[in-house]
């Protein structure tokens, strides 16, 4: 029997879908079935006919679950739909684990192999074509700008008329990950004036070659990867106080520090909302039900302040451009699963430097041990290692002198 992918709808509040028309395609003629949820891809514009061409058969939810060898989903499924799996089926999708450690018991409990995409080790090269993260950040950046420049109460770009000149509008991109400089990029080119902030200097050399002006402040966060560090309180207050003046200095700032799994960083202060000029736009990427970048910003709202600045609570960017978003997370979704599927069948190597940390459930035993630490479990060392370390000196001697 051939491995069967189902793709399920995704919740009313989300556009995306997890398989593509496109991707779907390239799935079937390498021999995979794949079985698509009636309307799954309605709200990306991929109806349910262009699944069919591309070789999927569409079918209801219960018999997308019942035979599928692996879902995949964008978000978090259902306990309805955890509820319908069976042990031993997989699941693929960006599945929340280091927040809702109740979800990864449930899935543990009832032995389903969990592939959560936040769990990914992005610093290894091979994981690049799995990198979701990565490859949504990049849609949100863009839609990001495209919204501030939309929400913005004047012109980007300085204009010449006959009734004058206008003013490009000064534009400040707060983090320069990928996100950031997707925004950074996309302003500059609809004629805003960019500067992008970074605590981490080696992103100069980025922000510069898109045409913008590198800002940072005194306090330095490099981590391990090229990825930024999580600042102590002390550097956090020094930094917050030191953007202030930034801040002041812009029309429309865009923030995009968001962590998988905790609450992101307070980069604008209520002090820095409150003195705001009239007409400032604040963008929050990062804004969910975990907090946000700016303070005062709720997700999926957009708040105007007494001194008449807007904060937009734009967190769902990447929903809101679904069908290039949906064809880039079908892509990393296919390169999981070819990477995991030896001789016609799923093989979860769960020693491997990828696929052990991206797996969060494997035949009821939690794996990535990113997520064994979250949940204060002991670390999960690889099989040789475990083996090695129960052995006695003489076993271990034995062994060098390869005594059966």
């Amino acid at each position: 029997m051939p491995i069967t992918i189902s793709v399920l709808k995704e919740a009313p509040n989300e556009n995306r879908v997890a398989l593509s028309p496109t991707v779907v395609s390239k799935l079937v003629k390498s021999d995979y079935q794949v079985l698509v949820e009636k309307d799954a891809g309605s709200r990306a514009f991929y109806q349910d006919a262009a699944y069919t061409d591309a070789g999927a058969k569409v079918v209801d939810q219960a018999t997308a679950i019942k035979e599928a060898t692996i879902i995949a989903t964008v978000n978090q499924p259902s306990s309805e739909v955890v509820n319908q799996m069976s042990e031993g089926q997989s699941l693929i999708g960006l599945l929340a684990p280091l927040t809702d450690t109740d979800f990864v018991k449930k899935l543990a409990a009832k032995k389903i192999n969990a592939l959560s995409f936040e769990l990914l080790p992005r610093t290894a090269s091979r994981a690049q074509t799995m990198d979701v993260l990565s490859s949504q950040s990049s849609v949100a950046g863009y839609k990001a700008a495209l919204m501030a420049a939309d929400h913005f109460s004047r012109y980007f770009p300085m204009m010449i008329t006959a009734a004058g000149t206008a003013k490009p509008a000064k534009v400040l991109v707060l983090g320069t990950g990928v996100a950031g400089l997707q925004a950074i990029g996309t302003a500059n080119r609809l004629g805003a004036m960019v500067s992008g902030y970074d605590i981490r200097p080696a992103s100069r050399g980025e922000v510069e070659s898109l045409g913008a002006t590198f800002l940072t402040t005194s306090v330095s966060g490099s981590g391990e990867g090229g990825y930024a560090r999580a600042l102590t309180p002390e550097e956090t207050a020094q930094q917050q106080e030191e953007l202030a003046g930034f801040i002041a200095q812009n029309d429309v700032i865009i923030t995009t520090a968001q962590v998988p799994g905790r609450r992101p960083p307070v980069l604008v202060t209520q002090k820095s909302v409150d003195e705001a000029k009239p007409g400032t736009l604040f963008i929050d990427l990062a804004a969910s039900d975990l907090g946000g970048n700016v303070a005062g910003s709720k997700p999926a709202e957009t708040v105007t302040t007494a001194n008449g600045a807007q904060i937009v609570g734009a967190g769902d960017m990447a929903s809101q451009l679904p069908a290039s978003a949906s064809d880039m997370f079908a892509k990393n979704v296919q390169a999981v699963i070819t990477d995991i599927t030896k001789d016609g069948k799923l093989v979860f190597d769960i020693d491997d430097d990828v696929v052990g940390e991206l797996l969060a459930t494997y035949q009821g035993e939690i794996i990535s041990n990113r997520l064994r630490s979250a949940m204060e479990l002991p670390e999960r060392k690889p099989a040789a290692q475990a083996q090695d370390d129960t052995q006695t000196p003489d076993e271990t001697k034995d062994d060098a002198k390869g005594v059966d």
